[in-house]
């Protein structure tokens, strides 16, 4: 199906992979964080929520097997699906012990299940975990992408946050991701406090140098009882407007490679013990501006897009951002 959108989507890729409409599965394990339980932090990074990014999933206590279930059942029947991902979402899913880890994925191996992925931190993942997903690969032929939060490729925000890791994190775990096949989908938020036009371009040229192949967009979003929230309602930072965000995904989108996959362009998030989610306004209504925007000002996907293959005659200080 021709994809009529100015950049690769996420559906359309999975289209063209599997001929058919194939649909995310979410599974949510016990797996904690680093950054909270002490190990690098307390407290996780100032805008993680205490369920993290888990609040429309089953509940943890449900073993792979039911909520996979469950999901399937019920996305089948109302979509008209047959074959999905098994999407590990919350936490750092590779924080798990090795033993638990193994045993949840190998509970999530379906004849119905074409991929896993695997969300996680670029600081969690080590060569147990990528030995023991090739072995189950290979004995299967499920793909398995990891989705690493990075957020920004600024160092400095990623320092003021209390990310726990630095940018030199990110790209070591892409590239011993990348040594064993497996794809990667990266994270980012592109209107973190501090974080402007310059970052957003430099995170998409990043990525692009790395050749990850997925991204997944987000806007920051603030809930109550986090270190982000309250400075946001004492004053400390402003949020961009909505059309500044709209903007810069837009740029953001320009510099990433054409052929890098588009999972989103804005999330989802809960409106439950909010402060601040996506300008009041509904996620589909801020990626539909997005997609008129591109088509009226006629932008698309890499059009700015810089192959970092030494120097070249085409490329100077003149270039517009």
């Amino acid at each position: 199906m021709k994809n009529e959108l100015r950049y690769r989507s996420y559906a359309a890729h999975l289209r063209e992979r599997y001929g058919k409409k194939v649909y995310k599965i979410p599974l949510n394990l016990p797996a904690g964080c680093p950054n909270r339980d002490g190990s690098l932090g307390s407290g996780g990074c100032d805008f993680c929520a205490p369920e993290g990014a888990g609040f429309e999933l089953l509940p943890e206590r449900l073993s792979v097997d039911e909520q996979l279930k469950t999901n399937m059942d019920y996305i089948g029947s109302r979509y008209g699906v047959d074959t999905f991902i098994a999407y590990f979402q919350n936490y750092s899913n590779t924080y798990l012990s090795i033993v638990s880890f193994e045993q949840a994925i190998r509970a999530a191996v379906h004849p119905n299940v074409v991929e896993m992925a695997i969300s996680t931190r670029p600081d969690c993942v080590d060569e147990r975990h990528l030995t023991l997903l090739k072995e189950i690969q290979q004995e299967t032929g499920i793909r398995i992408t990891f989705e690493l939060g990075l957020q920004t490729a600024n160092y400095r925000t990623l320092y003021q946050i209390n990310r726990g890791h630095g940018l030199a994190s990110f790209i070591d775990a892409v590239l011993r991701v990348h040594r064993y096949e497996f794809e990667v989908c990266a994270h980012v938020i592109l209107n973190l406090p501090g974080d402007d036009n310059l970052d957003a371009v430099e995170t998409a040229r990043i990525l692009s140098a790395l050749k990850v192949e997925q991204v997944k967009v987000h806007a920051l979003y603030l809930m109550k009882n986090t270190k982000m929230g309250e400075a946001y309602e004492q004053g400390a930072f402003q949020m961009i407007s909505l059309e500044d965000y709209q903007e810069r995904a837009i740029l953001f989108l320009e510099h990433v490679a054409p052929e890098m996959v588009v999972q989103r362009l804005i999330g989802r998030a809960p409106e439950k013990n909010s402060i601040f989610v996506n300008w009041g306004t509904s996620w589909w209504k801020i990626r539909d501006e997005i997609h008129q925007k591109m088509e009226r000002e006629n932008r698309r996907q890499g059009t700015k897009y810089q192959r970092f293959e030494g120097f070249s005659e085409n490329v100077t200080k003149s270039e517009k951002i």
